[in-house]
């Protein structure tokens, strides 16, 4: 799913009545988690390396 399409779909999620202030409020916090779970991936990703040079010397 592209990053439009989750953006249309949280919006279509949320009540009706919903303001604009709390749409961004939760773009903003929809943006932050995703952020921290791509840097957590990373820093996984980087450890495993790292365990693997380890291993391999």
């Amino acid at each position: 799913m592209s990053e439009k399409e989750e953006v249309i779909k949280m919006i279509q999620e949320l009540q009706d009545n919903v303001s604009f202030e709390e749409i961004l409020r939760e773009l903003y916090i929809h943006i932050k988690f995703q952020r921290g779970v791509q840097e957590l991936n990373e820093e996984r990703s980087n450890t495993i390396k790292l365990e693997a040079d380890k291993w391999l010397q």
